[in-house]
This record gives structure tokens, C-alpha cells and sequence, in this order.
């Protein structure tokens, strides 16, 4: 559980990282190919995939699936939670 709650982190994180992670990483990598700007965002998602599956081996806690899983949600996790507050007010808007 432990896990799924780090790479949640992790992922709701990524914006944050894609400068002063990913850029660099960026940088590098252009010199062997060339990388598009909306690639950016993926390598820092791949770096804190990588991250938090690094912190739930050593916390032995989660699997393989949970911290995607967690990764995953917690990218996606402030528009899941704006479509729910939506669903939410409009079920009480009907009321």
C-alpha cells in the first residue's frame, strides 16, 4: 500500500519535475536524437515511475501494478477530481 501511496505522489508530482529534472535529461538526450517539447512531461513521468518503484523496493511495499496504478491516478489525480466534484454538484444541483 505503501507503494501505490508513493508513486500517487509521484505522479501528481510530474509537472513539477519536467523542469529542473527533466530538462537536463532533456539536454542530454538531444544531442544523440531529437526530442519534441511535448515529450518533456513523458520523461519526467518516467522518472518518477522510476523513483517511486526505486522507494517501494527499498520499503518493500507495493507491486509492480500498484505503483503503476498509483503513478497513473496520481498524474490524472486533480482532473479525477474535478470530475467528480462535477459529477457530485450536479447530483446535488438535481436534488
Amino acid at each position: 500500500m505503501l507503494g501505490f501511496l508513493v508513486a500517487a505522489v509521484a505522479g501528481f508530482f510530474t509537472p513539477q519535475l519536467e523542469g529542473p529534472v527533466a530538462g537536463p535529461i532533456v539536454k542530454f538526450l538531444e544531442g544523440y536524437f531529437a526530442i519534441e517539447p511535448h515529450e518533456k512531461r513523458l520523461i519526467a513521468f518516467m522518472v518518477a515511475l522510476v523513483a517511486a518503484a526505486v522507494a517501494a523496493a527499498l520499503l518493500d511495499s507495493g507491486t509492480t501494478f500498484g505503483v503503476i496504478a498509483g503513478a497513473t491516478l496520481g498524474y490524472f489525480g486533480e482532473r479525477i477530481y474535478k470530475l467528480l466534484k462535477r459529477i457530485i454538484d450536479a447530483r446535488s444541483d438535481a436534488d
